[in-house]
């Protein structure tokens, strides 16, 4: 497989992650001879070897469908490997750090608006993006990003439903429920993170809008032959 960068930036952030992903590896196996219990640690192994997988999963999907990322939408996403699997899971900020739920919750949002612009770019291929309407981009991103996380909010709805896992925290540590608003507050909550994430980059975006060549930049394209 072979892996094809725009330029250096991206090529080093390709580079870095992996070198951290290695890292954080390691870290977990070390633990799993030294922490108690090591179940654990064993389980978070396997998890960081899968992090370092789908850190390749952009050149994998160019080896199947012929459709190339965008160097933005491939740095957006490594970034959220990084912060969610290495540094949220891995070194288990997600523990350590309180709002580091709502922190990936504020970034996934970004990669998905980058994605829902990548997508429309890909439709109007063959389209001038001079006579383009910037409003298109700016609307259908924003729109993706909320439709994607309302789908993952139904997803964690189905989760507890079928496996009472409490992924929407509607219920004590306990076990027992929350009553009324108090048992909403952390999926509005997550709804509410999610819009403001998408917000950062439709804002953005925004002021580059009368910048034709900002917008094609982040759209899929075939691979040359």
């Amino acid at each position: 497989m072979k892996l094809d960068f725009e330029d250096k930036q991206e090529k080093s952030a390709f580079y870095f992650l992996l070198a951290f992903g290695f890292i954080t590896l390691l870290v977990n196996i070390v633990k799993t001879f030294i922490v108690q219990p090591t179940e654990q640690y064993v389980l978070l192994t396997v998890e960081m070897i899968a992090g370092i997988a789908v850190i390749f999963l952009p050149f994998v999907f160019t080896k199947f469908t012929g459709l190339v990322f965008p160097k933005m939408v491939r740095l957006y996403y490594w970034f959220f490997i990084w912060i969610a699997v290495f540094l949220g899971t891995g070194l288990r900020l997600i523990i350590i750090v309180p709002f580091w739920d709502k922190i990936l919750h504020a970034v996934s949002p970004i990669l998905l608006v980058a994605v829902g612009y990548a997508i429309i770019g890909y439709c109007l291929r063959d389209a001038d993006f001079t006579k383009v309407s910037p409003w298109l981009f700016i609307i259908m991103g924003f729109a993706f990003a909320g439709l994607a996380g309302v789908f993952w909010e139904f997803w964690e709805f189905l989760c507890d439903s079928l496996g009472n896992m409490n992924l929407q925290r509607y219920m004590t540590e306990a076990g027992q429920p929350y009553i009324g608003r108090e048992a909403l507050m952390d999926t509005m909550g997550d709804l509410f993170t999610n819009t403001i994430g998408a917000l950062i980059l439709t804002v953005y975006s925004f002021t580059q809008r009368h910048k034709p060549e900002y917008f094609k930049a982040y759209a899929f394209r075939k691979v040359k032959k």
